[in-house]
Order: structure tokens, then C-alpha cells, then sequence
């Protein structure tokens, strides 16, 4: 038997017969062998792997990006080195360094991630995709979530339920996530209705700041008839505090929070939300490099919008018959756009 009929049966690729495929595992599996990686990566000039840089690696809504990227690798048989740069353009520049001639392609998300950045700071030669970061050139494809559509979305729901004065608690300045739900909400106040106004509180996507804005609420003449936070830990924190001051909700204040993490269906009451398929994100970015890295010059550069979905439950104050059972979704982007 030649070590080309071997070497296809190993490695997935046609033209064997069942028989002969069969006898060649048979002997793998016998022999305990593992192809050498090393070696392949000096014969391919591929190493496999692909690099995954993202602002933290703690919390649901990294964990679900990784979880899409780590199933769609292991669909196409790749590995996967991670760093989380927190925030910090310096830890990024060091980890795209480190990641140099270990990776075939790198999947980025972080407000620092733009074309100059990555031509100043990683090999011309090894593809890049960018996850919700803001792209400013044309070189590298980019998936980003409907942030801005999805925050539209939440305030026209909020406007059509029957609140004029909606607030919003902010996230981070400098993520972009944060950006495009603030200015989401901002187009959305400006334009369903004359007497909607805006009202922006600080946040920073956590339950603490989501508690400091509301009891900053607490303390106003003129309280908001609806909190819409730009993440759901945020809104935890806010319901914590409503509760707290016995303000009930929705019956004193509707609550909406934005990213439909797994808690958000349990608190009490149910959080109204703004769904974002995180792990589809991961998926369709691990496919994108994948192909960037299997043909680099036939690969179009480009960038795709992955849709959020609105979640409507009882924090919202809108009627059982609308939230029917459990919740009703509606995109963001069709909602958006009527």
C-alpha cells in the first residue's frame, strides 16, 4: 500500500475505496498515531491554527463568541490559540506580535483593530478578519453584529408600548458594541417621536454601574417611565436597585436590557431584550479567515451584518396578548426599518 494512499486516508481526502480506508484506520487506530503536526505545518507552510483576539475572555457573551469559533474550527479540523488584550492597545499589539509564524489567520475583535493597525503590527501574509470592530480600510473583512439596528428597534418597541421618556444607560466609551447601541438609541429618540427626549446615564456593561445609574434615577423629580440599558448585566443591576427602592417593575419603570444572556428569562420580572447571536458571530468570522486562508487572492474582502432580534417579555410592560406565552421576537432590522 503506498504512503500516498496512506497519507490521503489520514488526512480526509477522497479517491479510496471503503475497503482500503476501512483496513488504514484499522491500523491507525492500532498504533495509536498522530499525524505530526510539526511536520505537516514544513510541508503545507500551514500551522492549523488560527488565532482569536477579543477585548476579555470572561463573561457569557465572549464565552458564546468563542463557543461559535471553537465549533466551526473544529468542523474544518482547526486549533485555536486565544488572548484577551482587556481593553488595552498595548497587551493588543503584544499579542498579535506573539501569535507571528503560530497562526495561519487571525480573528480580531477590538476598537484598535483597523487596517493601519494591522499593517503596522502583523505580517502582510497572514490573513485577518475583524469581529465588531470599527473598519476604517478595505483590506480586511469584518462581521459585525446590528447593534444600531437592534437598539432601534428596543426604542421604537418602548415608544409604541407607550413611554415618552426612555433613558438609556451607556456602556463603555470606547467599545464599539457600546457606540453603536448608543447611537441606535439616539436615531431612534430622534426619530419616532417628537416628544421623545434623550437622557444617557454612564455605564460600563456592569451590574454595578447598571445599580448606580438607577439609584441616580431614584433620586430625580421626574423619573424615566422606561430604563433601556445597553447590556442585560447592566439592566440586572438596575432591577436590583429598582427592587431595592420598591419601584416596581414595569409597573413604575419598564426595563430593557440588549444581548439575551441565559439569565435574562429567569429574573423576575423576565427581561425584555435585545437577542444577539453571538455564537453565530464566532462561526461565520471562523469561516470567513478559513477561506482567506484556503485561497487569499480569490477571497473579496467585505463587510457582513449579522441581525439582532428583539425579545419581548414582561419588564417591558407590554400586554400578555403581544408577549404571547414566553416572548415573541421580531428583528431588529425589519423593526428598524418600518
Amino acid at each position: 500500500m503506498s504512503t500516498a494512499t496512506v497519507s490521503r486516508v489520514i488526512n480526509g481526502h477522497g479517491n479510496v475505496t471503503h475497503a482500503t480506508r476501512t483496513r488504514i484506520l484499522r491500523v491507525v487506530e492500532r498504533m495509536r498515531y498522530v499525524p505530526d503536526s510539526a511536520a505537516r505545518s514544513l510541508s503545507t507552510g500551514l500551522t492549523n491554527t488560527i488565532g482569536v483576539l477579543l477585548p476579555d475572555l470572561y463573561g457569557e457573551y465572549f464565552s458564546e463568541i468563542i463557543r461559535g469559533i471553537d465549533q466551526a474550527a473544529r468542523r474544518r479540523g482547526l486549533h485555536l490559540l486565544l488572548s484577551g488584550v482587556h481593553g488595552s492597545a498595548a497587551e493588543a499589539v503584544l499579542a498579535i506580535r506573539a501569535l507571528k509564524g503560530r497562526v495561519d489567520g487571525l480573528l480580531i475583535m477590538s476598537p484598535y483593530a483597523d487596517s493601519a493597525f494591522l499593517a503596522d503590527h502583523f505580517a502582510d501574509d497572514t490573513p485577518a478578519v475583524l469581529m465588531n470592530s470599527p473598519v476604517r480600510g478595505n483590506s480586511h473583512s469584518s462581521f459585525c453584529l446590528d447593534n444600531r439596528g437592534g437598539a432601534r428597534a428596543m426604542v421604537r418597541h418602548l415608544a409604541q408600548v407607550g413611554h415618552r421618556r426612555i433613558a438609556f444607560i451607556a456602556g463603555p466609551q470606547n467599545n464599539f458594541d457600546a457606540t453603536e447601541r448608543l447611537a441606535g438609541y439616539c436615531e431612534a429618540i430622534a426619530e419616532f417621536g417628537p416628544d421623545l427626549k434623550e437622557f444617557v446615564l454612564p455605564g460600563d456593561f456592569s451590574e454595578e454601574s447598571g445599580y448606580r445609574a438607577a439609584q441616580r434615577l431614584l433620586t430625580l423629580d421626574e423619573r424615566p417611565e422606561a430604563v433601556f440599558a445597553a447590556n442585560d448585566m447592566t439592566a440586572l443591576g438596575c432591577l436590583h436597585a429598582l427592587n431595592e427602592a420598591r419601584v416596581a417593575v414595569p409597573g413604575d419603570v419598564a426595563l430593557a436590557g440588549f444581548d439575551d444572556i441565559p439569565l435574562a428569562r429567569f429574573v423576575s420580572p423576565p427581561l425584555t431584550t435585545v437577542r444577539v447571536p453571538m455564537a453565530e458571530l464566532g462561526a461565520r468570522a471562523l469561516d470567513g479567515i478559513a477561506a482567506a486562508v484556503g485561497a487569499p487572492a480569490a477571497t473579496p474582502t467585505s463587510t457582513q451584518t449579522v441581525a439582532t432580534t428583539l425579545v419581548i417579555r414582561a419588564s417591558c410592560g407590554a400586554s400578555a396578548q403581544l408577549r404571547a406565552v414566553d416572548e415573541l421576537t421580531v428583528s431588529g432590522s425589519d423593526a428598524a426599518g418600518n
